[in-house]
C-alpha cells in the first residue's frame, strides 16, 4: 500500500509553476509534459521534456528540472512534479498531473532519497517518496 501525505500550499504552487512552464512552451510534437522541482532551499526550477524523433534519446522534464536545479548548484531535493499539456486533437482544456516513468523514478532517488514526488492516486492528488514508487531499488550502495 502506498504511502502518502496530503499536498500543501506549496505543492499547489510547485503544480501552477509546472503548468506555467509547459504552457509557454508547448510545441505539438516537441515539449507537452512540464515539470517543476522545489529544493530544500525553497528554490524551484522548472523545464520541458525534449522530444526526439528517435524515442530512447528523449530527455523528461523531471531529468531537465533536476539537471537545471544541480546546474546552478542546488542539489538537495524537496519535491518533484510533472504535468501533461492536452494535444490540440484532446478534448481537454487543462493541464494534468502525470507520475514519473520508471526511468525518471530511477534518475529522482538517485539523487534524492528523500524527495517526494507529486501523484494522482485513488482520484486525488497526493505526494508520496520517491521510494514508494520504486520497491527495491537498484543500488550500489553497501549501506
Amino acid at each position: 500500500m502506498l504511502k502518502t501525505k496530503p499536498l500543501d500550499e506549496k505543492d499547489t504552487e510547485l503544480i501552477k509553476q509546472a503548468e506555467a512552464i509547459i504552457e509557454q512552451n508547448y510545441s505539438y510534437g516537441r515539449h507537452h509534459i512540464g515539470a517543476a522541482v522545489r529544493t530544500k532551499t525553497g528554490n524551484v526550477y522548472a523545464a520541458v521534456h525534449v522530444e526526439a524523433n528517435v524515442g530512447r534519446i528523449t530527455v523528461c522534464s523531471e531529468a531537465m528540472a533536476l539537471g537545471k536545479s544541480i546546474s546552478e548548484g542546488d542539489h538537495d531535493f524537496e519535491t518533484i512534479v510533472a504535468v501533461a499539456h492536452p494535444h490540440p486533437h484532446e478534448d481537454i482544456d487543462h493541464c494534468w498531473v502525470v507520475a514519473p516513468c520508471g526511468m525518471c523514478r530511477e534518475l529522482i532517488s538517485d539523487y534524492g532519497k528523500d524527495t517526494d514526488v507529486i501523484l494522482l492516486h485513488n482520484d486525488a492528488l497526493v505526494k508520496c517518496n520517491v521510494l514508494e514508487l520504486l520497491p527495491e531499488k537498484y543500488t550500489s550502495d553497501l549501506d
